[in-house]
């Protein structure tokens, strides 16, 4: 029996390109949709497409005929949706409801990417039952496609996760801005009042394909099994990658946009949906590390040209 076909969108960014890979490692057939940002050496099809045009998403999905549908795609800087928030709203919350009703009408699995942002940092650890409270234009934007999402497609699935990983432009997750300072023998800082559980994005990846298969839906926290501050984080990376970690500052945070101090989530929905115990942050760190000499990164990097 062959695998389903996946479309993923945003796959030159940090979820979307890994996510492609895995998929591809695991026999789908992948189509990977890139807007500004063509892959080069990508081992999977690849689609050029503006989704905001109109009429873009019905004909992507015809031409490429998926069976599931992934929706990585996102303006994910928090202050450039501050300074663009009417781009924030037709990327982050109108296309995520539009790919819901084209999918939906043609009865393709679904998945959106959502975020932890969606809440507001006073009562975590959060479960999915934990009402939202988005703070930033992005986590408004990203709330509101949750809900688009619900309305248009009735086996919708969203998977709210904070992660990190190698990206194709090599700075798109925090564990890259970490090994970048350090690899440079630079001081950087690390935020002791941010408290996250961030998850590998190839444990991600592997989940999200868990859950399309096990025809999941509803809405599922994904991060790792236990939660760190920023700054601790980047101590775990300078450790691994045998930095000094004196390196990493401890810091408080200075934003231009309105941040949640704690988004730790709480995972035992997902852990009972897969049956296991979902990793550490010290295993992802550990993955992480061993994609430099696997040749992962390599393959990831390669993807940018």
């Amino acid at each position: 029996m062959s695998q389903p076909r996946l479309l993923v969108t945003g796959a030159s960014g940090l979820l979307g390109s890994n996510l492609a890979l895995h998929a591809a490692a695991q026999k789908h057939t992948v189509v990977g949709v890139t807007n500004q940002h063509p892959l080069a050496q990508a081992p999977f099809e690849t689609v050029q497409a503006d989704l905001l045009a109109p009429g873009a998403v019905a004909r992507v999905l015809d031409e490429t005929q998926p069976d599931w549908v992934v929706h990585c795609a996102a303006l994910a800087d928090i202050d450039a949706c501050e300074r663009q928030p009417e781009l924030a709203h037709k990327l982050n919350t109108e296309l995520p409801g539009q790919l819901a009703r084209e999918t939906a009408r043609r009865n393709l699995r679904f998945a959106h990417i959502s975020t932890d942002a969606v809440f507001d940092g006073t009562k975590a650890p959060y479960k999915e039952t934990d009402a939202p409270n988005p703070l930033s234009v992005y986590a408004k934007t990203k709330r509101m496609a949750e809900l688009a999402v619900k309305a248009a497609h009735p086996q919708w699935l969203i998977v709210r996760p904070n992660l990190f990983g190698w990206s194709p432009n090599g700075d798109h997750s925090l564990a890259e801005f970490f090994y970048n300072k350090l690899t440079a023998g630079e001081t950087v800082n690390g935020f002791t009042d941010r408290l996250f559980t961030p998850l590998h994005v190839g444990f991600l990846s592997e989940i999200i394909l868990e859950l399309l298969a096990k025809d999941a839906h509803g809405i599922f926290n994904a991060g790792s099994s236990d939660s760190l501050s920023k700054y601790d984080f980047g101590v775990m990376i300078a450790r691994k990658f045998n930095y000094d970690e004196q390196l990493v500052r401890p810091t408080h945070t200075e934003s231009a946009a309105p941040r949640a101090a704690d988004l730790r989530l709480n995972v035992s929905r997902l852990s009972a949906a897969l049956g296991r115990r979902l990793p550490t942050v010290a295993e992802g760190v550990a993955r992480l590390h061993a994609e430099l000499s696997n040749g992962h990164r390599q393959t990831v990097s390669a993807l940018a040209g």
